[in-house]
């Protein structure tokens, strides 16, 4: 179950105390605070995502084995325009404006 992130409405309107609920994703968000009953509003917080212990994550990521997967890689050039480097798909990408 996500954790959300909810912030008591103060009378003057400003923000007051910051607290978490563990919710199920498919119920409605809160209105007003568990235990005071004060207004509350829901927060966008930044997700939290497990990441392998010792770094950044691993795999092969060179062309030959992204070309392998399917993808097509660009690469930008000094005039603006996305070049093919690898994969399926046009050989030059602009951005239209040209």
């Amino acid at each position: 179950m996500p954790l959300y992130e909810y912030v008591v409405i103060n009378d003057d309107g400003s923000h007051g105390e910051v607290f978490e609920v563990l919710q199920r994703i498919g119920e409605p968000s809160l209105s007003k605070h568990p235990d005071t009953g004060q207004l509350v509003e829901r927060l966008i917080s930044a997700a939290s995502v497990p990441r392998p212990a010792g770094g950044p994550i691993k795999g092969d990521i060179s062309n030959r084995n992204l070309e392998k997967l399917g993808f097509t890689k660009y690469q930008k050039t000094s005039t603006g325009k996305y070049e093919k480097i690898m994969g399926d798909g046009p050989s030059l990408i602009n951005r239209g404006d040209d």
